[in-house]
């Protein structure tokens, strides 16, 4: 059985613990007051249960086991349903675990069902009980502590965040390659966490505007709008913290690739030169190779043993031959001194 916590509650005090759900709803007529009944990942023959006992709407059921479910609030008829995601840090991973908190919210009762570690309920309940005038606000007073622990347990959350970018900024200019994949898998969690937050701030709206609506002059009502008013401050203040790191992280990107891109380009200057160089040494070695060329080639025909050869009788052959090679190897000095590849 999942059931966590089982509470009637009267004035703001514990009068009856019932031992199962099909008693809650007996021992809330005899008593009077409102149940606050903790569940922790109950399956779909417990949640019927405590749907048939307080007429739960069935999609809202649905959506209670589906799991998965967007911050939001629907109201089916005097029923609230509201889904919170909740958020924690895990400085071993430095990573940030999302969990989902259902909470049904009606005349004379709480469902709260929690399907993640976080946030701790015990805590908010231990609470509440230290403190029955928070308590006599009823059903929606412990909606607002639930959502207010939910919204404190963000914190540790934003601060892990800011360190994690912190180091990104070391990072980005410390030459460390695996920097985009950190970037990429912040910029990630941070969008998840703007989309667990920022329906609160509509939530919580939503929840003020009906109980100015339909309990203006109650003084609870009134107490209850006010700790519902620091509670999205809280919220609005959190979001433009988050809403800073996701710019900040989309600056880093754009940083990191500015730099990977200055980066290849001083690599491509730097193959670009060397092949520069490279062509100027080929250039040098094939004019040398040429001024060479041509004097062999002289040296060569007239080095044949042939007797039938023009010129091998002439007394002048050999001179002329030297004259030639010695021409030919100036000319091409010179062509190639003057084009600059000597």
């Amino acid at each position: 059985m999942t059931l966590i916590d089982d509470a009637i509650y009267v004035d703001g005090r514990r009068v009856a613990s019932p031992a199962s759900l099909t008693g809650t709803l007996e021992a809330l007529d005899e008593a009077g007051g409102f149940a606050w009944i903790g569940l922790y990942r109950p399956d779909q023959d417990e949640l019927g249960l405590a749907a048939t006992e307080f007429g739960l709407h069935e999609l809202a059921v649905e959506d209670a086991l589906t799991g998965h479910q967007r911050a939001k609030l629907d109201r089916y008829g005097d029923t609230r349903f509201v889904v919170l995601r909740p958020a924690r840090y895990l400085d071993a991973d430095e990573e940030v675990e999302f969990g989902e908190v259902h909470v049904f919210v009606g005349r004379n009762f709480v469902i709260a069902i929690r399907h993640a570690e976080s946030p701790n309920l015990a805590k908010v309940r231990a609470r509440l009980e230290s403190r029955p005038d928070l308590l006599e606000r009823g059903p929606l007073g412990v909606l607002y502590a639930i959502v207010d622990q939910v919204v404190d347990e963000y914190e540790p959350v934003v601060a892990g965040l800011e360190n994690d970018i912190d180091e990104i900024e070391f990072q980005l200019f410390g030459g460390d390659r695996a920097v985009a994949r950190r970037i990429y898998d912040l910029s990630g969690e941070v969008m998840e966490l703007q989309r667990a937050i920022r329906p609160l701030v509509k939530i919580l709206s939503t929840v003020r505007e009906d109980l100015q609506a339909d309990l203006p002059q109650d003084p609870h009502a009134l107490e209850l709008r006010r700790s519902f008013r620091d509670v999205l401050d809280h919220v609005i203040s959190i979001t433009e913290k988050v809403d800073e790191f996701r710019q900040t992280l989309s600056n880093a990107l754009m940083t990191h690739t500015t730099l990977v891109a200055q980066q290849q380009n001083d690599e491509m200057r730097i193959l670009t030169e060397t092949s520069l160089a490279q062509s100027e040494q080929a250039k040098k070695i094939s004019a040398w190779a040429a001024v060479i060329f041509a004097p062999s080639l002289v040296a060569a025909i007239y080095g044949m043993n042939f007797r039938a050869m023009p010129g091998v009788t002439w007394g002048g052959g050999f001179l002329f031959a030297l004259l030639l090679m010695t021409l030919s190897a100036v000319v091409l000095f010179l062509v190639f001194r003057a084009r600059k590849w000597l």
